[in-house]
């Protein structure tokens, strides 16, 4: 449990770091009744997200579970390790790719008019189908073999990690008084420049994390077996 808990941790705050979901939250900002736009912004993405893992994870993923042989614990490292290598894979792109994506504009959807609640909805609903990050750990749970509301809960603590950015925006509203404006300012302007770095280092530091989460408990269970397996030779030779 505590291995699952660092890897939907981990992954969490790595994929936190999304231009789609941050722009548009930093954008609501500096406009009209700002604290209220970007709660409902944000409520909306951690319901679509959450909801979206739980059909996934209790829908599809249970019956391929069902279907296949219940994976054990070295198939569960295994996993992880794959996982981690897949996001060092996703860093090394982001940073080859840095510039160009620093280009893009990914706060244009702001200025349609739309409810903050429906943009938020809309962004999530659009972006979760290529949510690979949010994929890997709704797996890492689905194979886990736990209850229903340790997976449910697993999903939530993604969630919550998922959205730390936006929640930090409202308090930044909240708290900062008049400087709250300026902050948020500046943090847009470095977002728009940086975001592929940082995510980048993110992903990077998530993915090593992983890595060893998988290496150590795939090592541990392996010399187990190891162990059993030369005992076993030992009574063959010496019987």
């Amino acid at each position: 449990m505590l291995r699952l808990i660092g890897l939907a941790v981990s992954i969490g705050i790595a994929d936190s770091l999304n231009p789609s979901t941050i722009g548009p939250a930093l954008y609501l900002a500096s406009g009209e009744r700002p604290r209220r736009r970007v709660t409902e912004f944000t409520v909306a993405v951690f319901a679509v997200y959450m909801l979206g893992g739980v059909l996934i994870a209790l829908g599809p993923g249970q019956l391929i579970l069902s279907l296949v042989p219940k994976p054990d614990a070295e198939d569960r490292h295994v996993l992880e390790i794959v996982v981690g290598a897949a996001m060092i894979v996703a860093a090394a792109l982001l940073w080859r790719h840095r510039g160009r994506l620093a280009e893009r504009e990914a706060s244009g959807v702001v200025r349609t008019g739309r409810s903050s609640a429906l943009l938020g909805v809309t962004i999530t609903a659009v972006e979760l189908p290529t949510a690979f990050p949010y994929f890997a750990v709704i797996a890492a749970i689905v194979g886990s073999g736990l209850g229903v509301p340790r997976q449910l809960g697993l999903l939530l603590l993604f969630n919550v990690c998922f959205v730390l950015p936006l929640v930090g925006i409202v308090a930044t509203l909240t708290f900062a008084g008049k400087q709250a404006q300026p902050m948020l300012t500046k943090g847009r302007d470095f977002l728009h420049r940086r975001w592929p770095v940082l995510l980048a280092v993110l992903a990077l530091i998530a993915g090593v994390f992983v890595i060893l989460l998988g290496a150590t408990g795939f090592a541990s269970h392996g010399h187990g077996r190891l162990g059993h397996f030369m005992r076993g030779f030992h009574r063959f030779i010496h019987p």
